[in-house]
């Protein structure tokens, strides 16, 4: 099997790595990098449990080779609170119980982060279009979209 060596972004962190030609960009990120929040639901695009951030854009990383990402940057759900601290976003989905199992959350999670980094006050609307290629089985959706609300002000009130 060809291994190529890939230099990517990761959360803030650039990493040169070397990857088999047929790893997905989800086994990279768990197997290689140890961030297992990205999650391995369906293995077939379906189900957005694997959501990551290639260049700021929402992508199912089990549809991706790890080669494809070679000179991206990638932000993964750890990446939201580098400090440790929650982010806002995160802490909205605890405090409006959007979180039942949390299999889905972390990417859950990343959608909603490129959905208000693109549009800081979203329209429920536009929020459940956002979330179409995520599928929650516990929670419903109805917590997802308000803490998701809730997040947009909070990131108004905070300037960003």
């Amino acid at each position: 099997m060809a291994v190529h060596t890939i230099t990517v972004t990761v959360n803030g962190s650039r990493e040169q790595l070397e990857v088999p030609a047929n790893m997905t960009l989800l086994q990279m990120l768990r197997e290689v990098l140890a961030l297992t929040g990205v999650k391995n639901g369906c293995e077939a695009g379906e189900c957005g449990a694997c959501t990551v951030l290639v260049d700021g854009e929402p992508v199912n990383s089990c549809m991706m080779l790890a080669v494809e990402a070679d000179g991206k940057e990638l932000l993964t759900v750890e990446g939201l609170a580098p400090a440790g601290e929650l982010h806002p976003l995160q802490q909205a989905f605890i405090d409006h119980n959007a979180v039942q199992c949390g299999f889905c959350t972390p990417g859950m999670l990343m959608s909603a982060h490129a959905l208000l980094q693109r549009s800081p006050q979203p329209s429920e609307g536009e929020i459940r279009q956002a979330l179409v290629g995520n599928l929650c089985r516990c929670t419903g959706y109805v917590r997802i979209v308000e803490a998701i609300q809730a997040a947009a002000r909070s990131l108004a009130e905070e300037g960003g």
